[in-house]
């Protein structure tokens, strides 16, 4: 903050000068702005709505106990009828938490891995009006599914998703960081796009859409490319794509709270970050044509998303230039000449940390309302979100259009021709983000900090697809595509070199 103030100040006066860092800092604190407004107008909805819900569960492998936690929860908010669609290798453990809730659960598996032939599975197999998709950790709390379903009474409205935390979010800083920025998002993004009708990603961990139009975007879902390239990951925003496409409202129900896991280890953080950044920008750059002409705003947060980290990088590397070769304005001179040596690096030192504390306090302010004590490890927070998670967004922008898949998941869909690879793939993907073993279940508690209480079971028994034989993977086409992306950052970055050349 102090150093935005003193290039804008130094630009202003009509110096030769121009700053990226200043650029990067207006552009921040602008989208913050903007999201305060439209987040002021937002309201959760309170109409009643009385269609049928279908709840579908893709799963992998999840600890039993979890699972159980999990499908008891659903069960007691008694949607009309759940479908557990078990994909990859059989696993007789969750087929038997699975019929233990039986009539109104059942559970089909298929020996095709990937998230995507799970949720197409489901949807085809239910019979709501309305289906709800729900990520196999995501624990549902008191009201989960009637508040999530009251926006569908306002017919205009073709997808909804919920606010979201981490289970346990004081397990670790990658816990706590992960919990931050998912609440972050329920008090500025999610608001404020769904103040607009126009909420650009429902996130997958329990989203619910009107089953006609996942029947109509179906084909797409599985099939569409961009850039020569088919991504198996992000289909929750692929989902939210199509359904705003097809001319639907989509938007965020603050009133319906889930909570699900986090990482608990970097290496997998990062696999996780990656994934979710080359999967946004992937989906933005598909989704620009139409954004531009349908929801301007909203391509205003997507294109923010993916110049920041550049400007950044470019930033910083303007910095080591000009320390190097010894070029630029210095513009803490008068600092330095009232107080010379040490004393006065520890002044300039000590200003920019402050300055830069406050100014992420007030663009925190109201996560910082809800939890005061973040505020001392706001430090903390502002190093991870800038040093880790921009320069993560700049990689999942190189990588977009690679083929490759979940990256937490061992043995999972990784990319290419989707039916393709989906008949040649006998192995489901194994979840390798940080779960409890069996017989453990993580602290589960509702916002008021009441321990989560499990509902009563019912019993059922169903029949699993036979898997087929192994066959061997064909060796995976080059896309010459993958390579725009890298081109379009060394000429970003070559603009960006200008400034100081």
């Amino acid at each position: 903050m102090f150093v935005f103030v003193l290039q804008l100040r130094h630009m202003l006066e009509g110096q030769s000068e121009f700053y990226l860092f200043a650029v990067f800092s207006t552009l921040i604190w602008a989208l913050w702005l903007l999201k305060v407004l439209l987040s002021r107008r937002y309201k959760p909805y309170t109409g009643e709505y009385h269609g049928t819900t279908s709840v579908v569960v893709p799963v992998v492998d999840e600890p039993l106990d979890l699972f159980h936690d999990v499908l008891s929860r659903i069960v007691a908010q008694q949607p009309d009828e759940v479908i557990v669609v078990i994909n990859g290798k059989p696993n007789p453990g969750l087929e038997r938490v699975s019929e233990q809730f039986a009539p109104l659960v059942r559970w089909v598996h298929t020996p095709i891995p990937g998230k995507r032939n799970a949720v197409k599975i489901g949807t085809e197999m239910s019979r709501g009006e309305i289906t709800v998709l729900v990520d196999s950790d995501t624990v549902w709390t008191d009201g989960t599914l009637p508040e999530l379903v009251k926006p569908f009474a306002d017919a205009n409205i073709g997808g909804v998703t919920t606010r979201q935390r981490i289970l346990d979010p004081e397990r670790s800083w990658i816990t706590r960081w992960a919990d931050w920025l998912e609440n972050t998002r329920a008090l500025y993004s999610m608001p404020a796009q769904s103040a607009l009708g126009q909420v650009g990603c429902l996130p997958g961990r329990t989203i619910a859409f009107r089953r006609h139009i996942l029947i109509d975007v179906m084909d797409d879902f599985m099939h569409e490319k961009f850039m020569g390239v088919f991504l198996e990951v992000s289909d929750d925003r692929t989902l939210t794509n199509l359904t705003l496409k097809a001319g639907y409202k989509c938007v965020y129900q603050y009133t319906s709270l889930v909570y699900t896991d986090a990482p608990l280890q970097v290496k997998k953080l990062f696999k996780q970050q990656l994934r979710w950044a080359r999967g946004s920008q992937y989906n933005t750059l598909r989704m620009l044509p139409w954004m531009m002409g349908h929801a301007p705003v909203l391509a205003i947060f997507f294109v923010m998303d993916i110049i920041l980290p550049f400007l950044l990088v470019g930033t910083i590397a303007g910095w080591i230039y000009r320390a190097a070769s010894g070029t630029g304005v210095n513009l803490y001179q008068a600092i330095l000449e009232t107080y010379t040596g040490l004393q006065g690096w520890v002044w300039v030192v000590a200003t920019m940390v402050i300055s830069s504390v406050l100014s992420m306090a007030i663009r925190q302010i109201r996560h910082l309302h809800e939890k005061p004590s973040d505020f001392l490890r706001l430090p903390v927070f502002i190093i991870v979100s800038t040093f880790f998670l921009m320069p993560v967004r700049l990689l999942g922008f190189l990588r977009m259009a690679h083929a490759s898949g979940w990256g937490t998941r061992a043995g999972a869909y990784a990319g290419g021709d989707l039916m393709e690879e989906l008949e040649q793939a006998p192995q489901g993907p194994v979840d390798l983000v940080d779960r409890a073993p069996d017989g453990v279940v993580p602290h589960q508690r509702s916002a008021d900090g009441t321990v989560l209480t499990e509902a009563p079971t019912r019993v059922r028994r169903a029949t699993a697809a036979p898997a087929p034989a192994p066959a061997p993977r064909r060796r995976r086409r080059l896309n010459p595509l993958a390579g725009i992306p890298y081109v379009a950052a060394v000429l970003i970055f070559a603009l960006e070199a200008l400034v100081y050349v």
